[in-house]
């Protein structure tokens, strides 16, 4: 064969090579890392910005990204609704994703109503995907698109809850009209029902709703979410967030001391409780309809609101879902809002815009069927003493369906006798205002926890008095019959009292029962000369001073001791305070703290409070944990706090036993 038949042959071959080659598809392989392919399959609008892979998947397999979808917009929307051919979860998985996109890049109008439309429908497409489709949300469970799917209508409804709220806050503000429970808005009727969630006491609706997840906080450890269906919200009050304003009427006086007034001065004062000014709700949009048509066709959404305390799951369609939840988010913002570290402070030294009286706040709305943990802070302090406590406590699902926390902001710089008489008042007052009947559950059983100074008010409200205060401190001077009367209808009530009968448990941490020595020594003499009573306690036990003071021109009324003196271990009435027997029906831990542990546990002490002092003898358990005084933030005395708060619970046959 002639080289130039070869050289046609060659070419003839290569040209049927090249044709050939042009109708198959050449597969390269490469290898991607763990990060890449998480990226590949989780990554979407939520979290790059841009459509997710599956998403882009279906608009390729649609046949779209050169037509329609070749740009985002409404025209991908309808054509990729309008194709048949597609599975409808990958169809309506692909549709939530695409309106988030939408609505994402939809421009914000502030002077304008909220457009919430593209969310609504985000949020429409996301829940037809989910209950609607081939298969049911548990026959997806373990599948990455489905969690992504709820995550677009989580979202969605979060931002369509911010906006609806704002256009029902205008209508209230513009019109003072209560509250629609149905709107016409961007196109939809919107039924809205608040109903399974319980506001604070004189609150009919919220001012504004904050999502929980754009939230983080300095000093909490840990944010408790509970992972599920719906938007995860915090509902803020109307002037909610700030702390406890100083009062008129004086603490002490004869209006506290005395049943026949004390109902009067209680008519003439706000309550000296709060619930939480910042609850946390979950928010559901549900779309009616009974069938995917019907869901898909509608312009109708339900609104509702549900207590995530209260409750777990929902049934939707036939499926009993988890509901979202987040139980530290309230709680956070109400703290980093509250300006309690410059207000105790400004307490302590009498200063102007301290407080001058007890107050209560409730964690959550007011729980009947959950047991009461009453927090108690100490010296200087404020209810940020548990910041991290409250928080690891609530954190727990064993905890927060048995209990519900309280806590006590009080008056630091006031004698501890009265702060303890005020703080019984309160406690008492609220209890009877929540539980007239006093049949609750919340009303028995109740855990005190205090710290520090709060520990010793804490003992005292366990303890029996009988007349050894009185005697110790007031009995033996020498009064004529009308003096000692006015004293005794004034201090009697202070003096005298019985263990509190709603507690059945305390823990004190890093309380001095018996005083330390470093509220006595040259340094806490100084601080303590730094300190000024309030005035209305000045004003409301003067006449009593006077009543008590000696006989004789050149003797004035006695000087009414300050919180620190009474933390002297020299002060008599701390001496005689711990003396009191605790009632034999409560049961007591101590939580003790020494600075150093190679110090041998009698001789040592927490910088503040030796262990003599904070030993008490007769108690169940003893939890000595190498810290400073402020022992109960550190994770062991949480721990340990959370071991008790257990076992009290296995104790009354709550939860079982573990073998």
């Amino acid at each position: 064969m002639g080289s130039s038949r070869l050289r046609h042959v060659a070419m003839m071959l290569l040209a049927l090579a090249t044709l050939g080659l042009g109708g198959c598809a050449m597969v390269e392989v490469r290898s991607q890392d763990a990060g890449e392919y998480i990226a590949s399959r989780r990554g979407d609008m939520l979290t790059t910005g841009r459509p997710s892979a599956a998403t882009a998947e279906t608009i390729r397999v649609a046949g779209l990204e050169a037509s329609a979808c070749s740009a985002p917009g409404q025209e991908c929307i309808a054509a990729l609704a309008a194709l048949p051919g597609i599975s409808q979860e990958r169809r309506l998985a692909a549709l939530s994703e695409l309106w988030l996109q939408q609505a994402m890049a939809a421009p914000s109008a502030p002077a304008g109503p909220a457009r919430i439309d593209p969310w609504l429908e985000t949020a429409r497409h996301a829940y037809a995907y989910l209950f609607f489709s081939e298969r049911s949300p548990g026959e997806r469970a373990f599948e990455d698109r489905q969690t992504q799917v709820r995550d677009y209508y989580n979202y969605a409804t979060q931002q369509a809850g911010i906006g609806l709220f704002e256009v029902l806050a205008a209508r209230r503000r513009d019109t003072g009209a209560p509250t629609p429970t149905t709107l016409e808005h961007d196109g939809w009727a919107i039924h809205v029902d608040l109903g399974g969630v319980r506001l604070p006491e004189g609150v009919d609706f919220p001012k504004a709703l904050v999502p929980a997840t754009s939230l983080s906080f300095d000093g909490l450890r840990s944010t408790y979410r509970r992972e599920g269906f719906g938007a995860e919200m915090v509902a803020i009050m109307d002037d909610a967030l700030a702390a406890v304003a100083p009062s008129d009427a004086p603490l002490g006086t004869q209006a506290d001391a005395q049943a026949g007034d004390g109902a009067r001065a209680r008519r003439q004062r706000p309550p000296g409780w709060s619930e939480m000014p910042s609850p946390g709700m979950t928010l559901l949009f549900r779309f009616p309809g009974e069938d995917l048509a019907g869901i898909l066709s509608t312009r109708e959404v339900q609104v509702s609101a549900h207590d995530p305390y209260r409750d777990t799951g929902v049934e939707l369609h036939g499926q009993q879902v988890p509901l979202a939840a987040n139980f530290t988010a309230g709680y956070g913002l109400w703290l980093a809002r509250s300006g309690f570290a410059r207000q105790s402070l400004r307490t302590l030294l009498g200063r102007e815009g301290g407080i001058d009286r007890p107050h209560l706040y409730l964690m959550q709305p007011y729980e009947p069927d959950r047991r009461i943990i009453l927090m108690v802070h100490g010296l200087a302090s404020s209810p940020e003493a548990w910041v991290n406590v409250a928080n690891e406590v609530m954190g727990d699902a064993t905890l927060r369906r048995n209990f519900q926390v309280w806590q006590v902001y009080y008056p630091t710089n006031a004698p501890i006798a009265l702060n303890h008489f005020a703080i019984r008042r309160i406690l008492d007052e609220a209890l009877r205002h929540f539980d007239p009947e006093g049949t609750a559950i919340a009303s028995r059983d109740m855990v005190l926890i205090g710290h520090s100074m709060g520990g010793v008010i804490g003992r005292l409200m366990v303890s029996s008095s009988g007349d050894a205060l009185w005697d110790g401190l007031i009995g033996a001077r020498d009064l004529d019959d009308g003096r000692r009367q006015r004293v005794e209808r004034r201090l009697g009530p202070v003096l005298r009292f019985e263990p509190v009968p709603a507690i059945e448990r305390a823990i004190f941490i890093a309380a001095p029962h018996r005083g330390t020595e470093v509220a006595g020594n040259r340094l806490g003499r100084w601080v303590a000369g730094l300190i000024r009573l309030p005035l209305t306690v000045l004003e409301g036990i003067g006449d009593v001073l006077q009543d008590l003071a000696e006989p004789g021109p050149a003797t004035g009324p006695p000087r009414l001791p300050n919180s620190i003196d009474n933390l002297s271990r020299s002060d008599p009435f701390v001496q005689a305070a711990a003396q009191l027997p605790i009632s034999p029906r409560v049961r007591y831990h101590s939580i003790i703290a020494r600075r150093r542990a190679e110090t041998p546990l009698a001789e040592s002490d927490d910088g503040l409070v030796p262990y003599p002092s904070a030993h008490l003898e007769g108690a169940l358990s003893e939890k000595i944990i190498t810290s400073g005084h402020s022992v109960q933030e550190t994770a062991p005395a949480i721990l340990e706090i959370r071991r008790i708060l257990h076992e009290d619970l296995r104790e009354a046959g709550v939860v079982p036993r573990v073998r």
